[in-house]
């Protein structure tokens, strides 16, 4: 890995982890437009093949950067971009829980908590946005985001349960 690279990779991920509000879906279209769209580190189909195995495995958002990383630069580039992540967020939040603390009584910290909810919904929608757009290519995927959205939105329906249909639901219409 070359240092500029290295530079990147940490100016990347570094620059995501501190707008990552919401969680780490937040940071998913920031993390598309740099490592498709501004740097070519991965395909679209790469990127969204990353983020389906991050979803499935346990620490997804951790899991993502790691792979991003891996995919720029190897072993080198996944510890880099992991670290990128986590070390600028939880440096800043580990300050501002101090401040936070002693703001506790105050009414502005109620009116930017009201405000910060709906950003983080709005982040987490564009990701989504962000996804099917790199895997939607066929009516049959956009019928079965549109369903699973709606089924893991408005029932308690067990999410490996929308998983494992609408991999039957593909499978069964590419046949």
């Amino acid at each position: 890995m070359t240092l500029d690279l290295a530079l990147r990779l940490c100016r990347v991920f570094g620059a995501a982890s501190l707008l990552s509000f919401g969680g780490g879906n937040a940071i998913v279209p920031q993390l598309q437009l740099e490592t498709v769209d501004t740097y070519g580190w991965l395909t679209a189909a790469q990127f969204a093949d990353s983020f389906a195995i991050a979803q499935a495995a346990p620490g997804p958002s951790t899991l993502l950067v790691s792979l991003l990383g891996y995919d720029a630069a190897g072993l080198a580039g996944a510890l880099l971009a992991t670290a990128a992540m986590i070390l600028p967020a939880g440096l800043l939040i580990y300050g501002m829980a101090r401040l936070w603390q002693g703001a506790s009584r105050m009414r502005w910290r109620a009116a930017l908590e009201r405000g910060m909810a709906p950003v983080s919904v709005g982040l987490v929608l564009a990701s989504g946005v962000v996804v099917a757009r790199s895997t939607d290519h066929s009516w049959t995927q956009y019928a079965l985001t549109v369903l699973a959205t709606v089924a893991l939105s408005l029932t308690r329906v067990n999410p490996l349960i929308v998983v494992a249909a609408s991999g039957l639901a593909a499978w069964a219409a590419s046949a």
